[in-house]
């Protein structure tokens, strides 16, 4: 099979493809931020216990 010459057209426009891209910017830090209010609330809630831990 030989491939076609003619492309067709893109699917997504430039300005689509932006903001699609800054919606996914956004969810990534909305996403980053809500592990590091996780692993920050672990460790208030742990506290000091933590080295005191007995195995």
């Amino acid at each position: 099979m030989t491939p076609r010459q003619d492309a067709p057209p893109p699917l997504w426009s430039d300005q689509r493809l932006r903001l699609r891209k800054r919606r996914a910017i956004a969810l990534a830090w909305i996403l980053a931020a809500a592990v590091l209010l996780i692993f920050l609330i672990t460790i208030v809630k742990l506290g000091g216990n933590v080295a005191e831990r007995s195995f």
